[in-house]
């Protein structure tokens, strides 16, 4: 049966990506959020499809941890069934009432 086993919970992240050449939006989930980052930025890696057809560079403008991949494509879902602008545009509003109480 052997003993306990060891289970270490790696986070996930879901994240939106600007174009800072178009202010174009991209939204998506990763456990390593700095690794995506440098594959939708490179051009020769070819597995970042969306985000090769519209010209970068790309940077990170926001991101959240959540504890299971399960819980990033959920959040990914709900970002995306909102519009990224829309849901981006809310976060803030919600953030600057935290900062005011």
């Amino acid at each position: 049966m052997g003993g306990p086993f060891l289970f270490i919970l790696m986070p996930f992240y879901v994240y939106i990506l600007r174009s800072e050449t178009t202010g174009r939006y991209y939204c998506g989930q990763t456990n390593d959020p700095q690794r995506r980052l440098r594959q939708h930025n490179d051009p020769e890696y070819r597995l970042s499809k969306t985000t090769k057809r519209f010209q970068g560079p790309w940077e990170i403008i926001w991101k959240e941890e959540v504890d299971t991949r399960g819980d990033a494509i959920k959040l990914e879902r709900h970002v995306k069934k909102r519009g990224i602008g829309r849901f981006l545009e809310e976060a803030q509003l919600v953030e600057s009432r935290c900062q005011r109480d």
